[in-house]
């Protein structure tokens, strides 16, 4: 019989939670058609209020209307369960329920998401949008199940990313000449910032702000709401507005508990994460329009980069990933009719 994964999370991350697997409630067998009731684990990388958290809440206070109070949802903020890496894994192996990751460290898993870390593939927005919401979304959905049985519920969005650093202002691809830069765990991000002229070095979500504020790192990127959460603005005096990539944050769910729901509550859970969608991603696009103000505010100096000079700089990155990746999805992705 399987306990319900409170209790399976809190054995793999004891330290984390701080509390007993004693006395855990009792969930379904696997397969059963009786429904699910106990309490969801859901991780997050950002903090209480972020639009990641905002997405996760509207999702959970939806669920458990739907479900009259029989699933609940528990959040962990500030990746209290681990970096972005280990929720992936955790989910991998049934010992964390939910979480919100962005796609980097997916491609460790699954290769062809890593054509959301290829520069300039998205227009805006809506570009994204289209693409994520289409048989395109649906496809790598099904390839990350299959490959690494970890169910997306829904594409939410982690935005635009651009780079800050402690060094200098950013016109040009040459003004990072030099520059330590953190990328995520992903190759294209590596090779996409080596093409820029910064030194690119991976490292792990939770040792990034550290890294910064001891100067092993100069620089990083992610999305405005990011920076304004993480107060990167405290270790970080420029920020340039390179909008290099679009992040999604897809909203995933372990595998094996996905497939041990009954075809009632899987309907439940994707009627609650479709409520939550809309919701989350006009979150995000709020907090990313106040966010510049915001930084100014803090003292931080906000140019904007000639960014055709950043996209030709990155064509051999596209030369080197097409074949990978698949040229056919790219271009299906890049040149979508939205």
């Amino acid at each position: 019989m399987r306990t319900s994964s409170l209790a399976l999370t809190v054995t793999a991350v004891a330290t984390a939670l701080g509390v007993s697997a004693c006395g855990a409630v009792q969930a379904v067998p696997l397969g059963a058609e009786e429904p699910f009731e106990g309490t969801i684990t859901f991780s997050l990388a950002l903090g209480e209020g972020s639009h990641h958290h905002v997405g996760a809440k509207a999702f959970g206070d939806k669920l458990t209307e739907l479900t009259d109070g029989r699933i609940t949802v528990k959040y962990y903020y500030d990746n209290a369960l681990g970096g972005e890496r280990e929720v992936v894994e955790g989910m991998l192996i049934d010992s964390i329920d939910m979480g919100i990751t962005s796609t980097g460290p997916i491609g460790g898993f699954v290769d062809e998401f890593f054509v959301f870390d290829l520069p300039y593939l998205f227009e805006n927005h809506d570009h994204a949008h289209a693409v994520l919401d289409s048989e395109i979304g649906d496809e790598l959905a099904t390839i990350l199940k299959d490959t690494a049985n970890v169910q997306i519920l829904a594409w939410m969005e982690n935005g635009f990313r651009h780079e800050t650093n402690s060094v200098q202002p950013i016109e040009t691809p040459e003004d990072l000449q030099g520059i330590d830069h953190r990328t995520q765990e992903s190759e294209v991000q590596i090779d996409t910032w080596s093409a820029l002229g910064a030194n690119a070095t991976p490292m792990a979500w939770p040792e990034v702000y550290t890294a910064l504020q001891q100067g092993v790192m100069d620089s990083q990127e992610n999305p405005l709401p990011t920076i304004v959460d993480v107060r990167f603005f405290e270790v970080q005096d420029y920020l340039a507005l390179t909008q290099h990539v679009y992040s999604p944050a897809p909203m995933m769910i372990s595998g094996e508990l996905w497939d041990s729901l009954s075809a009632e509550d899987q309907a439940l859970f994707r009627e609650a994460a479709e409520h939550a969608l809309p919701i989350q991603r006009e979150a995000s696009f709020e907090q990313e329009q106040a966010a510049v103000a915001a930084l100014e505010e803090k003292g931080m100096e906000v140019t904007e980069p000639d960014l055709d000079l950043f996209r030709e700089a990155v064509v051999p990155v596209y030369d080197k990933w097409a074949p990978v990746l698949g040229q056919e999805r790219i271009e299906a992705a890049r040149n979508f009719d939205y």
